[in-house]
């Protein structure tokens, strides 16, 4: 049986959404990223594999910078990468 994946979170106003998702992404690290409203209530996950590069990933960001037009804080939980060690 496998642990549960490591997870980090932050909690980001609207306006840093898009950056912080950019950021995680670009550190390359991240299984799933998700964003999740106040309350808890899930709004978008996004799973992150190798070939999710690119063109790919650009209606994704779109959508992300959407969402950051409505709300004005939520939580970005990132579920990370199991270490090859």
């Amino acid at each position: 049986m496998r642990p549960n994946p490591h997870t980090e979170e932050f909690r980001v106003n609207g306006d840093d959404i898009l950056r912080k998702v950019r950021e995680i992404i670009e550190a390359g690290n991240a299984r799933r990223i998700i964003i999740k409203t106040d309350k808890g209530d899930t709004m978008l996950e996004i799973p992150l594999t190798v070939a999710v590069v690119g063109a790919v990933l650009a209606p994704v960001l779109a959508a992300v910078g959407a969402m950051a037009a409505l709300v004005t804080r939520c939580t970005i939980v990132v579920e990370k990468k199991e270490s090859t060690i």
